[in-house]
């Protein structure tokens, strides 16, 4: 009997307690919200690609505008104020202030060190250019061809994956 007893006290001692696997399953969890923020500097990888499409999308917004209205259009960027707008939409497009934007446009479409532009034409061309935003190392690119000027999104090399 007294075997029995101690057989039944060592199969309890193997498993873990309700109390220990809550603790570890919160700890999880606290570690899963906190990593991203110190990962890529306050901005978690999904919200930093949500910023690259907007920009992306402002994009195509702006060289649908062109050929439908068969007129130019701009998209302009203020990298201070993080905002961008569309050439006869009210609407401000508003972006993370903790990621890095810059542009790379036309010398004759820079208003400011800070501010410029990307133009479409009624033919759908473009000037031109490139927007990178970028959090914690990790940069995209949005590619504005000239000739066609299709928009593309390509992740910067040397960035870790996440």
């Amino acid at each position: 009997m007294r075997m029995q007893t101690q057989m039944q006290m060592k199969v309890r001692q193997r498993g873990f307690t309700l109390i220990e696997m809550v603790v570890v399953i919160v700890l999880i969890g606290l570690a899963y919200a906190l990593l991203p923020k110190l990962a890529f500097g306050g901005v978690s990888g999904p919200e930093l690609k949500t910023n690259v499409r907007a920009v992306a999308i402002g994009l195509r917004m702006t060289r649908d505008t062109a050929i439908n209205s068969k007129r130019e259009a701009t998209l302009t960027l203020d990298l201070d104020a993080h905002v961008f707008r569309v050439q006869n939409d009210a609407r401000v497009h508003k972006l993370n202030e903790k990621i890095d934007v810059k542009l790379y446009t036309s010398q004759a479409d820079l208003v400011s060190e800070k501010i410029g532009s990307i133009r479409f034409f009624p033919d759908g061309s473009s000037n031109g250019g490139r927007v990178t935003v970028g959090a914690g190392g990790r940069d995209f690119a949005v590619d504005i061809d000239w000739l066609t000027g299709r928009v593309t999104i390509s992740e910067l090399a040397g960035n870790p994956r996440g």
